[in-house]
């Protein structure tokens, strides 16, 4: 089951909408990281067993210099707002649960097309 960490920027008001695909998604702002830095929401990710899903390329640096756990997930969606983050989690949950499967995967950049 893959669980979801969605930084601070895509909102908080996408997570009821993806917990059906993704049980346990959880926002920043609900575990009490909002304004936290970006090695907080990183080890929080890590212990908490999440996928970092963010719009922030700090976070692909981070991946590539730490490796997973956790599994970093990237939206290169340019200032798309909730219904194209939506859209895009969705429609690729099986391509994002085979990547969390994957144990020589910890990167995937999803754009909108």
């Amino acid at each position: 089951m893959t669980r979801l960490l969605l930084d601070e920027n895509p909102s908080w008001r996408l997570v009821e909408g993806l917990r059906p695909a993704f049980p346990g998604t959880c926002h920043a702002e609900e575990l009490g990281l909002h304004g936290a830095n970006d090695i907080a929401l990183w080890e929080t990710a890590r212990r908490g067993g999440f996928m970092l899903v963010s719009k922030d390329d700090d976070f692909r640096q981070l991946c590539l210099l730490r490796g997973a756990p956790p599994k970093v997930l990237v939206l290169a969606i340019g200032n798309g707002g909730n219904a194209v983050v939506h859209d895009l989690l969705t429609r690729h949950a099986a391509r994002i649960a085979a990547f969390d499967a994957d144990a020589s995967e910890s990167l995937l950049i999803l754009r909108a097309a």
